[in-house]
């Protein structure tokens, strides 16, 4: 599932593209919206909250959609052909000199603009909200350290603590920390750990590039200290970097780490 800094990047994307324009075709190829026809409105503009992206109409009107783990929203000139397969195609919106598709887009709802932060009221701090607080961090922390005994890295994970944060950064924050992602909350310091969060999203997102890197580097075998370094090695020690599953059902996801560099618990294999 993308991170929260790609979403705010799709985000950025789809708002240069349509914000202020108004809509030629605003189609929707799901049952639900079927019969929808958004031509005739104004794009007033995009914006991210975590994982979920708004798109904001005159009328008092908004899209929401998500990602998930194979959606993504495309942008072409105007009759230009589409890279992506037609049948993956959910919406279509065209303007005078442009064309916005959202291929494979989930939990696609229209909402009155006025009502769409109900819709996102139940996750915790928006990591890269550009009104980030001092407030913001502290209520994070707190959430994070609610549940002392619970696994760091299903902790990270839990949009309801803070919205953004996947797979990726939650094996880079574990290692930065020097704990493995198996290690119980309460041992590590909860406003570090937000912070540090904050500032991997924030440093990947303001850089306006869809390629992560957590190390400062963007050569392919250099971006990052674990994550997916299974042949490479830990990016620190050299050593020999281990992958087991954490998490159950539709949480269960590959997690990497160094048992060199990373204290605490992992699982057999």
């Amino acid at each position: 599932m993308p991170e929260g800094d790609t979403v705010y990047l799709v985000g950025k994307r789809f708002d240069r593209a349509l914000a202020g324009k108004t809509l030629l075709r605003g189609e929707f190829r799901v049952p639900q919206l079927a019969t929808v026809d958004l031509a005739g409105r104004a794009v007033l503009g995009v914006g991210t909250v975590g994982k979920h992206l708004f798109t904001r109409f005159s009328g008092d009107l908004t899209l929401h959609s998500h990602l998930m783990m194979d959606g993504m929203w495309d942008v072409y000139p105007a009759g230009a052909k589409w890279r992506r397969p037609g049948h993956h195609a959910r919406v279509i919106f065209t303007a005078a000199d442009v064309q916005v598709i959202g291929f494979r887009v989930h939990d696609l709802k229209l909402v009155a603009t006025s009502k769409e932060t109900d819709l996102v009221a139940h996750l915790g701090p928006d990591l890269l909200d550009p009104q980030w607080t001092d407030e913001h961090a502290a209520r994070a922390a707190a959430a994070l350290a609610a549940d002392p005994a619970r696994e760091l890295g299903l902790a990270l994970l839990d949009q309801r603590v803070m919205a953004g944060v996947g797979n990726l950064y939650k094996c880079e924050i574990a290692f930065l920390l020097g704990v493995t992602p198996w290690t119980p909350v309460s041992e590590v310091d909860a406003g570090r750990t937000v912070a540090l969060a904050r500032k991997l999203l924030l440093a990947n997102a303001t850089a306006g590039r869809f390629e992560q890197s957590t190390t400062g580097h963007l050569d392919r075998n250099r971006k990052n200290w674990v994550y997916e370094r299974t042949r490479q090695g830990c990016f620190r020690c050299g050593g020999k970097v281990q992958v087991r599953t954490q998490g159950h059902d539709v949480q269960r996801r590959p997690t990497w780490f160094c048992p060199t560099d990373q204290t605490g618990p992992y699982p057999p294999r």
